[in-house]
Parts: C-alpha cells; sequence; structure tokens
C-alpha cells in the first residue's frame, strides 16, 4: 500500500479488504444507534459536481449558493483536494460548456456526482462496467424549433430544409433523428452541428432565417434579441405524438453518480438528493431570485431572460420509482430506434438508485 494514500483512499481500501467491521469497533463501545448517529455526524467528504451551462445548473445554482458558493469562472474540480478533518459533507462544483468536457470526468474518477444527457448515462454504465448509478432526472424536454421563417409550422415542414443545432452525439443528436425518421422525413433533412448551444444561438440571432433547434434557456435568449425569431415547435410535443404510446417521457438530463461513491458515501448521496429537490423546489417557486444566480453563474447574461426563461426550463428532481419508469421508458425508445445511442445496451437494473 502506497504512503501517499489520501485519507479517503486508505479508509476505501481497508474497507474493501474487510477491515471496515474492525475500524469501526476498535476503541468504541457505544450501542450500535449511538455509533450510527456518531458515524453521520462526523463523516468528512467533499462531494465534487460536475454539470452543463443550461437547465440543469439552473436547478442547482440555488444549492450552490446555499453550499459552497456559485464557482467562479466555472469552477476546477480537478483541484479539490481532500476534506478537513470535522468539516462534514461540503461541495464542490464545476459548470462546462459541452457534455464532452463533464463525461470523461466520470470514467476519471474526477467528479463523484455528474449531469449529463440522458442517453450519456447509459452510454457510461457500458463504458465503466456498471459504476454509474442514476440517481435523479434533473431535466425533462426544453428542446424547440426556432426560428424567423414563416413557412415551418410544424415538424414535417423541415423537410426540404437545414437546421442547425448542437449537441452530437448526446441526447438532442439522438432525438431529432429519432422523430424525423418517425416522421418520414429524415433524408429530406439536413441536420448540421455546432460544438456549443452559444455558437447557434448567435447564429440565429444574426440571420432569423437559419432554421435551429435550441433547448432554453437559450431560445428565450435569441426570441429577446431578435424580435424576428420565435419558438415554432415544442419537440415534447412532437415526442408524445410519435412517442407517446410507449408511456415514456422526453427525459433530456439525468443525475449520475459513480457507483463506488454511492456505497461508500451513502449520507453524502441522500444529503445531495435532499438539497438537489429542494434546490429545484425553489428554482421553481422564485424565479425572479433564483435569475440572479443564474446570472452570477454566467449561464444567462442579464436578468430580465433568466427571469423569463427559468419557467420554461422544465426543471425537475424526479427520484425512485418514478425516476426508473420516465427513464426506463426513453431509454427503450432510443434504444429500438439506435442501440449506439444508449452505448449498445440498455442498463442493467443496478443503474437505478434505490437509495
Amino acid at each position: 500500500m502506497s504512503a501517499n494514500l489520501t485519507r479517503r483512499e486508505a479508509l476505501a481500501t481497508l474497507a474493501g479488504l474487510g477491515f471496515s467491521s474492525v475500524l469501526a469497533a476498535c476503541g468504541n463501545s457505544q450501542s450500535p444507534d449511538n455509533q450510527n448517529n456518531r458515524q453521520q455526524q462526523t463523516e468528512d467528504v467533499v462531494v465534487r459536481v460536475a454539470t452543463l451551462r443550461g437547465p440543469s445548473s439552473i436547478g442547482l445554482v440555488n444549492m450552490m449558493n446555499d453550499t459552497s458558493g456559485i464557482p467562479g469562472d466555472g469552477g476546477d474540480l480537478s483541484s479539490v483536494g481532500d476534506p478537513e478533518e470535522g468539516s462534514g459533507i461540503t461541495y464542490a462544483y464545476q459548470i462546462s460548456s459541452a457534455p464532452d468536457e463533464v463525461t470523461p470526468m466520470v470514467a476519471q474518477g474526477t467528479c463523484d456526482i455528474c449531469f449529463v444527457p440522458s442517453n450519456a448515462a447509459s452510454i457510461l454504465y457500458n463504458r465503466t462496467e456498471g459504476n454509474v448509478e442514476l440517481i435523479d432526472i434533473n431535466t425533462l424536454g426544453v428542446l424547440s424549433v426556432v426560428t424567423g421563417d414563416s413557412s415551418i409550422q410544424q415538424w414535417e415542414d423541415l423537410a426540404g430544409h437545414t437546421v442547425v443545432t448542437s449537441g452530437q452525439g448526446s441526447t438532442p443528436e439522438y432525438v431529432i433523428e429519432y422523430l424525423l425518421d418517425q416522421a418520414g422525413i429524415a433524408d429530406r433533412v439536413e441536420v448540421t452541428y455546432e460544438s456549443e448551444h452559444q455558437q447557434v444561438a448567435t447564429e440565429l440571432a444574426s440571420d432569423p432565417a437559419v432554421i435551429a433547434i435550441l433547448p432554453q434557456p437559450f431560445t428565450t435568449v435569441v426570441e429577446t434579441q431578435n424580435s424576428d425569431v420565435h419558438s415554432v415547435i415544442n419537440l415534447n410535443d412532437v415526442w408524445d405524438r410519435y412517442a407517446g404510446d410507449s408511456g415514456s417521457k422526453f427525459v433530456l438530463g439525468s443525475t449520475i453518480a459513480r457507483k463506488d461513491f454511492v456505497e461508500q458515501h451513502p449520507q453524502a448521496v441522500a444529503d445531495f438528493l435532499q438539497k438537489h429537490q429542494e434546490s429545484v423546489q425553489k428554482c421553481n417557486d422564485d424565479p425572479d431570485g433564483t435569475a440572479d444566480l443564474v446570472v452570477q453563474a454566467g449561464i444567462i447574461a442579464k436578468k430580465p431572460i433568466a427571469q423569463a426563461a427559468i419557467p420554461k426550463c422544465n426543471v425537475v428532481c424526479i427520484t425512485g420509482d418514478e425516476m426508473e419508469d420516465a427513464q426506463r421508458g426513453f431509454l427503450q425508445v432510443m434504444s429500438d430506434a439506435n442501440p449506439d445511442s444508449v452505448g449498445g445496451a440498455l442498463p442493467g437494473d443496478d443503474f437505478y438508485y434505490k437509495g
């Protein structure tokens, strides 16, 4: 065993070798109940949370503000050290602009809890050989067709046009492909991808003839910047038309945790879920107050735009059986359409966090 192991690594290693009961018993004659309480009060862990600049972060900003604060310049989880003794459960955050900045952090162990596109959660489960658990759903569908082209009124009107969007390799791409195919127009629509939502929004704001698919809050940002641009088709409605019979929901964003972290720090996971639920509730109940934090986090530049966008962002914190049913249904539809969209295979039962 290396002499340079951190305190967290050393304890985890001892537990893995079967010494956890010895560690718990040495020098401790308290009753099991008192011992449990003592362990809950003295667990020291920094929960490293990675999220995306968009609706999922909007639902998290109140929690950020109430714990370690909004991270400056987006934060950097790679610089987070071990917890101080007696500090309890604390949090560190990183806000990234694109999924491909976040997903490697899971496999590398740089983050403990990560907000990712819903299909990416399944892909990571397969890539890490099951070392990922879904702990909640953080965002339902927020994609819309946005344009100043008055000829676009319904999904089928996209035939013969070029559509600009972002999110290649993640949920938006596979949902768009699925819905175009279901409408029978996949071979008549050219979809081009930018690396970030903001690039699409900038292009559309400068040229309202562009046909784009954007998530909130970027849709509201563009509509504010150019009065000729409007959200004309809500992809939730299109999903319900073509996939509604499956009973699935359009699940856009999922919250996952590394399985080894869940097993080593169940109290921290429970604490996170409680705080995330409270943060989402505060976001939806007080969009005006949340808007200040959204601007501070650099998610939206101006408070009036944030105030208008937040109620449209479909921010949620769905857990338990409802989470499992919604995610299973969505992933099944995606897998049936393109198995690669979920990493080649659907996740097993152990993917779904039971608490």
